[in-house]
């Protein structure tokens, strides 16, 4: 509109002419489409043209750390409600797409099934082996080497697996360099990329600006119409320590997620220095599902520990378990509770170890206390029943002594008769007295 009125001498004149061409324009019945430059500390040139208008549509190149994002403000719309915020903007191969801030909406759907995590024992921690809900939003979080990537690498594969299509950004490593990372791990993505079940995106997060990383993501997962997305991870996105744009940015694409039944699984950075139940970008509360990760340090090694800090509409365990990496996969071990410590690692092995031995040793105790026992019952039962053998024969003994006496007539006095007649015959002599003689 500059262009029109610049040989125009004063602002009087300037301000009637505007009106006579919006009024001719509106008798008309056009609508017209009016761009002006912007004025030091105006919204136009000459300070004029805004309070004719019936809309005035504000846009502006906003820079923050080097990185340019184009925004829109609707300044007043006569006769009509609008938003007042400001809206970025992007203009692409498709067009001009604006993404308000205020599009977030809290209808949609909540579905009741349930997914695997790809690791039984983390699907027994939550709702006793069910897993995550699909459509959920999901945060992995821990300071860097506890597995964050290799956690969520496990649900993407299971994912596949299941015959669902997967869409991964990274921020941090190229797909060629991810899939071998997971290959030390036991798992093969590359099979899944072959299918064409996995698909990756893997971009500098410093390339454009957040709203044009939610407009990739909005287009590839229209395009792909995936069932899960990862994204590794969130906590790159962000530009400063302070980025006040990531969680509207991060708020938007899980709204988005979620209105599409798509589960979202977000990888999130926490540095040692900092409380790791506290997210680096501050978007927990937006997170149906989180699983925290640590690395424990005892013992001169460092050991990694995994527990369900919340998950939404489930009962879930409260313990922390161990968190192993091996060449054949990963496992979740209950860690060592005794007393006033807890011990992971070699720490945990060495104690499991020694009780184990304890327990072997007392299970030796009690067989050769058994042994004695039973050796000794055996020497009584044997003193029995020798003192039983010598005790029947007393026995036997005197009954055929009293069986000798039954069969012998008179008795004693009769054996002696006997005896006595015995003598007598065996001397020659015979009495042939009379008794009375005899006398």
């Amino acid at each position: 509109i500059e262009a029109l009125f610049a040989g125009l001498p004063t602002q009087g004149v300037l301000r009637a002419e505007l009106k006579r061409l919006f009024r001719w324009l509106k008798e008309h019945g056009l609508t017209a489409i009016v761009t002006g430059e912007r004025g030091e500390g105006q919204l136009t040139r000459h300070g004029l043209e805004e309070y004719v208008a019936d809309c005035v549509i504000l846009l502006d190149n906003w820079i923050n750390e080097q990185v340019s994002t184009r925004r829109l403000r609707i300044v007043k719309y006569r006769g009509s409600t609008h938003g007042t915020n400001e809206y970025p903007f992007l203009i692409g191969t498709d067009g001009f797409s604006v993404l308000p801030v205020t599009s977030v909406h809290l209808d949609h759907p909540a579905s009741t099934e349930r997914i695997s995590s790809g690791i039984p024992a983390l699907d027994d921690m939550l709702g006793g082996g069910k897993g995550f809900y699909r459509g959920s939003s999901i945060m992995l979080s821990g300071s860097p080497g506890t597995g964050k990537s290799t956690l969520a690498a496990y649900l993407v594969n299971a994912a596949c697996g299941r015959g669902e299509r997967c869409l991964l950004f990274l921020y941090e490593e190229s797909p060629s360099q991810f899939t071998r990372n997971m290959r030390s791990v036991g798992l093969d993505l590359a099979r899944w990329i072959k299918k064409g079940l996995l698909h990756i995106h893997a971009t500098r997060p410093s390339l454009y600006g957040l709203e044009q990383h939610l407009v990739a993501m909005h287009d590839l997962v229209k395009e792909l119409e995936p069932k899960i997305v990862m994204v590794d991870p969130i906590s790159s996105l962000s530009i400063t320590d302070s980025d006040w744009e990531l969680k509207p940015t991060l708020m938007r694409l899980i709204d988005f997620l979620k209105r599409q039944r798509i589960t979202g699984v977000f990888t999130s950075l926490v540095s040692g220095s900092q409380n790791t139940e506290d997210s680096q970008v501050g978007v927990s509360s937006l997170m149906d599902t989180w699983v925290l990760l640590r690395n424990t340090e005892y013992n001169a090694e460092r050991n990694r520990s995994l527990f369900i800090l919340k998950s939404r509409g489930m009962k879930h365990s409260n313990k922390v378990r161990e968190f192993i990496l091996t060449d054949e996969g990963v496992g979740l071990i209950d860690v060592y509770v005794g007393g006033d410590k807890v011990l992971v690692g070699t720490a945990r092995a060495t104690q499991e170890e020694s009780e184990r031995l304890e327990v072997v040793s007392r299970s030796q105790d009690q067989k050769r206390k058994e042994l004695q026992h039973e050796r000794k019952r055996q020497a009584i039962q044997a003193q029995i029943a020798a003192l039983q053998a010598e005790l029947k024969t007393e026995g036997e003994a005197v009954k055929l002594q009293k069986d000798v006496q039954a069969i012998r007539p008179g008795g004693a006095k009769s054996e002696r008769v006997t005896t006595a007649r015995m003598r007598g015959a065996k001397n020659g002599k015979r009495d042939n007295r009379s008794p009375g003689d005899q006398r």
